[in-house]
């Protein structure tokens, strides 16, 4: 009796990041295309230009070929040539015709036709997705860099803070705050689990400034009895997304912070960044958004 090896297949893990934070993924591809149009949106700038630049230099390249399969096809270019037949398929394409070569056959007419075609439709696409990617609305919110533990009314608080980094301002501001924690199920399963942080204010009708954000640490709180060393050995991550609406753009922005255990500060808060000066004017320096000074609260 025959016996059949089962083929282990294992495929690549994907990495997703939300914020610092990075998570793997198998199972799926990095590129679909049956789904270039989100792939375009989200990748980097070099990496667009890229493939822009490889995809046109291969489409030139195939009629460039296709021109030479009959000879004498294009007028005025040398016998053989692949360098005239790929500079009069650029021109071609990019529908410039710079006069000196043409097609000169029934041939050539019906190759250069289709390629026309074919510029003009990659050319709308290429447009409108440089459009796209310019346009893109983005929140530019200004993080501290670290998250404090610190007493608030006497009574122990996380503190997140942010600031708005454009010159306008943000409206009807909306945030939530989320901490991924290790579990354990009676059944001894070990996972990791998402739990939502209340906040003291979630929501601001104008954003403008700063927004520091409480969370109180009590006996409902997720990260009750957590210390520093309890958070760097269950390596807890904190989440933070925004959301607000930016009039100057008249569309909605979103942004998002992630923070590990190492960027937790206990026994600390934020120094002062906002101030009025002589004329009663509130003035806010975001370079100092991430200073912080010890709590003397904590002491008492």
């Amino acid at each position: 009796m025959s016996k059949r090896r089962k083929k282990k297949t294992t495929s690549r893990a994907m990495p997703v990041r939300l914020g610092a934070f990075e998570l793997r993924k198998s199972g799926v591809t990095r590129f679909d295309f049956r789904d270039i149009y989100h792939q375009a949106i989200e990748t980097s700038w070099s990496r667009f230009f890229l493939a822009l630049f490889v995809f046109d230099v291969a489409v030139n390249v195939v009629f460039a070929l296709l021109y030479l399969v009959r000879p004498n096809t294009i007028q005025n270019a040398r016998p053989g040539s692949f360098s005239d037949a790929f500079f009069f398929s650029l021109e071609t394409l990019a529908t410039v015709g710079y006069g000196e070569m043409a097609p000169a056959s029934l041939y050539g007419h019906i190759v250069s036709a289709a390629e026309i075609m074919v510029g003009l439709t990659f050319t709308a696409i290429m447009t409108g997705l440089i459009f796209v990617r310019f346009s893109k609305p983005k929140a530019k919110i200004v993080y501290a860099e670290k998250v404090v533990v610190a007493k608030h009314n006497g009574k122990p608080h996380l503190m997140v803070r942010i600031g708005n980094g454009r010159m306008g301002l943000l409206t009807d501001a909306r945030v939530r705050l989320g901490v991924l924690l290790i579990e354990t199920t009676s059944e001894g399963e070990v996972f990791r689990r998402v739990h939502d942080l209340n906040l003291v204010r979630s929501r601001l009708p104008i954003f403008a400034l700063t927004w520091t954000l409480f969370h109180p640490i009590d006996e409902e709180s997720p990260l009750f009895r957590y210390d520093a060393e309890r958070l760097a050995h269950d390596d807890v991550r904190l989440f933070l997304t925004v959301e607000a609406r930016d009039d100057a753009l008249a569309a909605s922005v979103y942004d998002m912070k992630g923070y590990a255990a190492a960027d937790f500060a206990f026994g600390q808060r934020y120094a002062e960044c906002v101030s009025i000066d002589e004329q009663r004017r509130t003035i806010a320096d975001l370079s100092r958004i991430s200073l912080l000074e010890p709590d003397h609260s904590a002491r008492a």
